[in-house]
């Protein structure tokens, strides 16, 4: 069984029953394999949960990254990460929900280096706000996160049929502008 075959069940698992129900056991025998097993590849389920949010995490970074390399201006460089960003989570909806998830239950070890990683992912976001050209008053953390929250939540309610990823994040983009 393959480490990425391995992270994609566990994120699956863990978006359907969330970090506390889900067990090694469980993904283990989603796997074929024993839940003994598990720990050869992952020492603990905080080591297994990291490294699925990690992946997560590694693969929307990477997609944002591409789309604001080919745009220049301010605001298209926001709406191309914008729309990188959902297409990302919409795509992959087991590794949304892990990435979206509420960390407030977590052990707090394993909460920190989440938001770490999650942190180092938003940096992006703080970057491109900081360059648009927004009036003095608006508090650009506040903005941000708001705009961050917006795109996060789109997982809950969206439906494949619907308005395409990139239209939304577009809209959204527009309305905050």
């Amino acid at each position: 069984m393959s480490r990425e075959k391995l992270l994609a069940i566990s994120a699956r698992r863990f978006a359907k029953g969330g970090f506390e129900a889900t067990s090694m056991r469980d993904i283990a025998g989603e796997a074929g394999m024993l839940a003994g097993s598990m720990y050869y590849h992952f020492p603990s389920k905080n080591e297994l949960i990291a490294a699925v949010y990690e992946a997560g995490v590694t693969e929307i970074g990477t997609a944002v990254d591409a789309a604001v390399a080919r745009t220049r201006s301010p605001w298209t460089r926001l709406e191309a990460a914008c729309v990188a960003h959902l297409e990302s989570l919409l795509a992959d909806r087991a590794h949304a929900a892990v990435m979206t998830a509420d960390l407030s239950r977590l052990d707090p070890r394993l909460r920190r280096r989440l938001v770490v990683m999650r942190d180092g992912y938003e940096r992006r976001f703080v970057e491109l706000a900081a360059a648009l050209p927004l009036p003095a008053a608006i508090d650009r953390t506040l903005w941000r996160l708001q705009l961050l929250g917006a795109l996060n939540w789109t997982p809950t309610w969206y439906r494949p049929g619907g308005k395409r990823p990139a239209a939304i994040a577009k809209a959204l983009v527009a309305a905050l502008r």
